[in-house]
């Protein structure tokens, strides 16, 4: 498989497909060496991934963030804890809508906490949008690939306020989180 062709085919970001041209990569050489977690999941979410492996992921990478909250803020950690939930089938959409929306109130004290909630808030309104979708698993899979682009958002920009070299520490640390979430078997199913 020519990854560069898939890239392009899917619509990657300019500097993705760069990435992996400069690097002359493959498809197991782009998951295995590629340093930015927000891109690793969203090709996870564009090659059919399944939505709830993604969401897990996404967690992972969310978590990150919550070194950069105040003591005692636990909101978007409550948010995270329910979107795991969703993923492992003991919580449901409503419930994520809920915990987004507790999430999204920490927003008005600290930038930490505004990021950190970003990924439950977004989560939250593509859950409500795909509320009215004829099929629930499609609905609910369609707010999993959102909270997953938004989740490793969350951690970067928690991370970029504090200086550009955590932030690239961040990216850095998501896409191992990726990995880890997201074995090579399951890349090369979806792939093939």
């Amino acid at each position: 498989m020519n990854i560069i062709r898939l890239l392009i085919d899917i619509d990657a970001c300019r500097d993705s497909v760069l990435w992996a041209n400069d690097n002359n990569t493959n498809a197991y050489n782009l998951w295995r060496k590629c340093d930015r977690g927000d891109w690793l999941l969203w090709l996870a979410t564009k090659i059919g991934i399944d939505r709830k492996v993604i969401t897990l992921a996404a967690c992972d990478c969310a978590e990150q963030a919550m070194k950069h909250l105040p003591h005692g803020e636990n909101r978007p950690q409550a948010a995270i804890d329910v979107a795991r939930a969703w993923a492992s089938g003991k919580a449901s959409i409503k419930d994520v809508v809920a915990a987004a929306d507790a999430a999204y109130a920490a927003d008005a004290a600290y930038a930490a906490a505004y990021a950190a909630a970003y990924a439950a808030a977004y989560a939250a309104y593509a859950a409500d949008a795909a509320a009215s979708a004829a099929s629930a698993y499609a609905a609910a899979a369609y707010a999993a690939a959102d909270a997953a682009d938004a989740a490793t958002a969350t951690a970067a920009a928690a991370a970029y306020a504090t200086g550009r070299e955590t932030y690239r520490e961040s990216l850095k640390c998501s896409a191992q989180l990726v990995r880890k979430a997201i074995p090579w078997a399951i890349w090369k199913a979806a792939l093939a």
